[in-house]
């Protein structure tokens, strides 16, 4: 495998870096920005100190309090100048996001493109933010409910989408009112630099208040103390359930809001009517696809014992046809893990699938790359039960295939696992394919029939249930979430009714 030298990728950061107007001053540490496509430093970025992270609440809540009077509409020319802005620097974005995260470029661009799209989402929003008008039971009453600005946003995002999951809380939080604090994963704070640099030019662009939005970076107590502080009206995290389980509970102890997007062990079911050539194409795409390392990566297949068989031969040999390498190289599918760990968590994960009586049909092995840069093939695994490690997430390509005879079966497996983030069905049985959607079918936040677990849309709400922490993100209604509702009772009568016919005189 033949890799770029490491100038070369520092010289293409840099260069993306200055086209998105970011200034960088270069700090001792500890924060270093690598690339897994090599494992070697890109350049190191100062860390936000306590008092950086201070500073940015502080200014941040200042700012809200005259950002939420602001008309909904004039705040959603923030979100159409960046959406501009994201159009303009597509290119130099997606150039940071393979840098950091190692996605094919494609892939890379798709993800700057959801930014893109939340943009024109949230300019919409900004005109429907609707409230309710309902009948009251006193006359000369009027019932309504009202939505205002929340506070000061937290974001605390993760590697494998750098990018868009920070743009789908800022976009949408910015028109309902509020401000935001952003803490990206510190193995990419490039990529942060870069949005942030483009944010802060649409808000001068079109003049709204200094301090609407901040970043801080660093690991450990960085993002704890945005976490723990109380002017932190909302914070919406993603990455894995240990986080969400530390989060979750020092959010609630002061009692603010939480919006937690963690594990997804996802799964699809491949009924005895699917469409096999369909199946191999969304299957493929959802296990392999950016090496595994997206939260609504395929990992389990749960499969008809019709056709297992066919369908095993398949994927295999669609595995083997997928291209392992740089992802700047022409016909590159499948990029690099993050790092070490990841590809050690991932061969922890086929000894323990192989001591359970799985059998490895193809991949798992290191595929070139060097000695701090981690290529794998995509691994497909057949079990005989769903064992404790299928029920596990490994954060990498791994795909478990397990049989099953009736539908009811199937539905039990899918289920059985404690995250609920992605799932989907592979039929043209449209009995079935209404049962998976239906109350007693998939217990995931994201249900699909015909198409793979991952590639959501921005225009439905994004998130899961059970360990995947219940939070949802982007389309649909998920504004709630950045806002507070009141209930409004006006009496234009000249009589004072009470509610329930209660008499008090």
């Amino acid at each position: 495998m033949n890799l770029p030298a490491p100038e070369e990728l520092c010289r293409r950061a840099e260069e993306a870096l200055i086209r998105c107007g970011a200034e960088i001053t270069d700090g001792g540490g500890p924060l270093v920005a690598r690339t897994p496509i090599t494992g070697t430093e890109l350049r190191t970025v100062t860390s936000s100190s306590a008092e950086d992270v201070d500073r940015a609440i502080t200014a941040a809540h200042d700012a809200f309090l005259e950002w939420r009077s602001v008309p909904a509409p004039q705040r959603g020319a923030v979100a159409r100048r960046l959406g501009q802005l994201l159009t303009e620097h597509k290119a130099d974005l997606a150039e940071l996001v393979t840098l950091e995260a190692g996605k094919i470029p494609s892939e890379a661009q798709g993800e700057v493109q959801e930014m893109i799209d939340i943009c024109e989402f949230a300019v919409g929003l900004s005109r429907q933010l609707y409230g309710k008008t309902m009948a009251s039971e006193r006359p000369g009453h009027r019932l309504m409910e009202t939505w205002h600005p929340l506070g000061v946003v937290g974001v605390i995002s993760a590697f494998n989408f750098p990018v868009a999951v920070w743009s789908w809380n800022t976009a949408v939080a910015l028109v309902c009112g509020d401000t935001v604090v952003w803490k990206p994963s510190d193995r990419t704070p490039l990529t942060a630099i870069a949005c942030d640099a483009l944010l802060a030019r649409a808000a001068r662009d079109v003049g709204a208040p200094a301090g609407i939005h901040a970043l801080i970076q660093g690991a450990g107590d960085v993002g704890e103390r945005l976490v723990d502080d109380a002017r932190v009206a909302l914070l919406s995290a993603t990455g894995s359930v240990r986080m969400g389980r530390a989060v979750g509970p020092r959010v609630a102890a002061r009692f603010g809001k939480c919006l937690l997007e963690l594990g997804g062990n996802n799964a699809a079911v491949v009924a005895p009517s699917a469409d096999l050539d369909l199946t191999v194409r969304g299957v493929v795409f959802s296990a392999a696809g950016t090496a595994g390392q997206r939260c609504t990566s395929l990992r389990r297949l749960i499969v008809h014992s019709s056709v297992a068989d066919e369908l095993v031969e398949r994927i295999s040999s669609a595995y083997g046809q997928l291209k392992v390498g740089n992802p700047f190289d022409d016909g590159v599918l499948v990029g690099p893990l993050v790092n070490r760990s990841a590809f050690e968590a991932m061969q922890t994960a086929l000894d323990k699938a192989r001591a359970d009586g799985g059998t490895v049909v193809c991949g798992g092995e290191r595929s070139g790359g060097s000695d701090s840069a981690y290529y794998v093939s995509p691994a497909l695994v057949r079990m005989p039960a769903q064992t404790s490690v299928v029920r596990e997430e490994t954060f990498a390509p791994i795909l478990y295939v397990l049989t099953y005879e009736d539908f009811d079966q199937a539905i039990a497996l899918h289920n059985e696992v404690p995250q609920g983030l992605s799932s989907s069905i592979f039929t043209t049985d449209q009995r079935e394919a209404e049962r998976f959607l239906a109350a007693d079918g998939s217990d995931c936040g994201i249900a699909n029939v015909n198409i793979g677990t991952s590639g959501a849309e921005i225009g439905g709400a994004f998130g899961g249930e059970k360990e995947t922490g219940g939070g949802r993100e982007s389309g649909s209604d998920a504004w709630k979430a950045y806002m507070r509702r009141a209930t409004n009772t006006v009496n234009y009568s000249d009589r004072l009714p009470l509610a329930q016919g209660v008499e008090f005189t």
